[in-house]
């Protein structure tokens, strides 16, 4: 039945859906199902005890605080943990270049909201993070995609697309949602110098950089960006914003994450903000600074890389013993995703729906390429279920795919 508001709707929400991730979420709640669907951290790693020793200290000691409006900044205490932190990481910045945000989702739709008009274009690999592509599509972006190896994005491809114009780049350079594939250095070099050759901004989103079994650490794109520049007495100014957040090192109900920039670019920010929400929640930010201390961050990251590596671990086994040779997958070196490649020709989302039917989900890939294709992939998510549930999914998923691929 068609209601009076049909017509009131503002012309940018022609550019929204809703994300197939939350939609898929709610087929897969039934206590049976093994849903690699979600981009869930485990439970079993929140630092309950931790938070609730914190939350009273957050009442005890700053009761004024903790319960008030506060700056749209963020709580400074926090911010300034974070630029030491960052310092650690080769990164000089001040509190100045930090802006909390409610979430990372939320520091991405303020971008779009600073820097994009309709009909911009925006470098993105291909695939990209879903939620990067449903934040940026209200304010009527267009994508140029670069294509991904093993490597990360190809820098070799990228010059062809800023030959086209765009406003920044977008890049997820550690253990990528949703490929799970890691940007070299080398190619994070490339990038930075590329970049700035013409003059575009990239946007270093990094959820997951903390989060590594194997290998070593790289550099972020923005400390790359910072030696490039050569070295100064001044706090960072240079041409990256990074993202990250607290959500897969505490837990994602937080909803805290923070912005890194030049100090300019983090006032505009801020001026977007203050129209969305004010400020993000006084109380979490200084329950997650309570948390934060005493090097207990630090330990408790431990717990989650070895859980994490424990369930990537099982996934893969299972995967290499109850998958079809046809079938094709990454191997991350960290993060909660990895990326199925079926057979050309088949239709991840079609075969949902037969996955579902023996209680077994996943993403179909498709959602996760910003102009079309990828139908014959998916992604699947290792940090939420345990090693022996993992298993079990991945022999329901594995029979389907060989009688689907082997039928007649």
């Amino acid at each position: 039945m068609e209601t009076p508001w049909e017509y009131r709707y503002a012309y940018r929400m022609k550019g929204m859906k809703s994300s197939i991730i939350r939609e898929l979420l709610k087929l897969t709640q039934k206590p049976e199902m093994i849903s690699f669907a979600g981009g869930l951290p485990s439970p079993e790693v929140f630092p309950v005890d931790a938070f609730k020793a914190a939350a009273m200290r957050a009442l005890d000691v700053h009761p004024e605080k903790a319960l008030q409006y506060g700056t749209t900044e963020g709580y400074a205490p926090l911010r300034e943990w974070i630029a030491e932190r960052s310092g650690r990481y080769g990164l000089k910045v001040s509190a100045a270049n930090i802006s909390i945000t409610s979430g990372s989702q939320q520091a991405l739709d303020l971008l779009g909201r600073l820097f994009l008009n309709r009909g911009d274009r925006v470098i993105v690999e291909n695939p990209t993070y879903l939620g990067a592509i449903q934040a940026w599509n209200a304010y009527g972006a267009e994508y140029i995609p670069v294509p991904m190896d093993e490597n990360g994005m190809i820098t070799e491809e990228l010059e062809k697309a800023l030959r086209k114009g765009a406003k920044f780049i977008y890049a997820l350079p550690n253990f990528q949602n949703p490929s799970g594939v890691t940007l070299s250095l080398q190619r994070r070099q490339a990038l930075v110098e590329l970049a700035d050759r013409y003059g575009v901004p990239i946007i270093e989103d990094d959820p997951y950089g903390q989060i590594r079994f194997d290998g070593e650490d790289l550099p972020t794109i923005a400390s790359v960006d910072s030696q490039y520049r050569g070295k100064n007495d001044g706090f960072y100014n240079g041409n990256v914003i990074y993202l990250s957040t607290f959500s897969k090192l505490l837990a994602p109900g937080l909803r805290i994450a923070w912005a890194i920039g030049a100090e300019t670019m983090i006032k505009k920010l801020v001026q977007a903000k203050q129209g969305a929400d004010l400020h993000t929640s006084s109380f979490n930010q200084i329950a997650v600074h309570e948390v934060s201390q005493g090097g207990f961050l630090d330990e408790h990251v431990k717990l989650i890389r070895a859980t994490y590596k424990e369930r990537r671990d099982a996934m893969l086994e299972a995967m290499d013993e109850l998958f079809p040779a046809e079938v094709t997958w990454t191997r991350p070196q960290g993060g909660m995703f990895l990326f199925v490649h079926l057979p050309k020709g088949m239709d991840a989302t079609e075969l949902f729906e037969k996955a579902v039917e023996r209680n077994v989900a996943y993403v179909p890939g498709a959602a996760f390429h910003a102009v079309g294709g990828g139908e014959n992939t998916m992604r699947m998510n290792f940090s939420y279920s345990t090693p022996d549930t993992i298993r079990e999914g991945i022999a329901r998923l594995g029979e389907l795919l060989k009688e689907e691929i082997y039928k007649s």
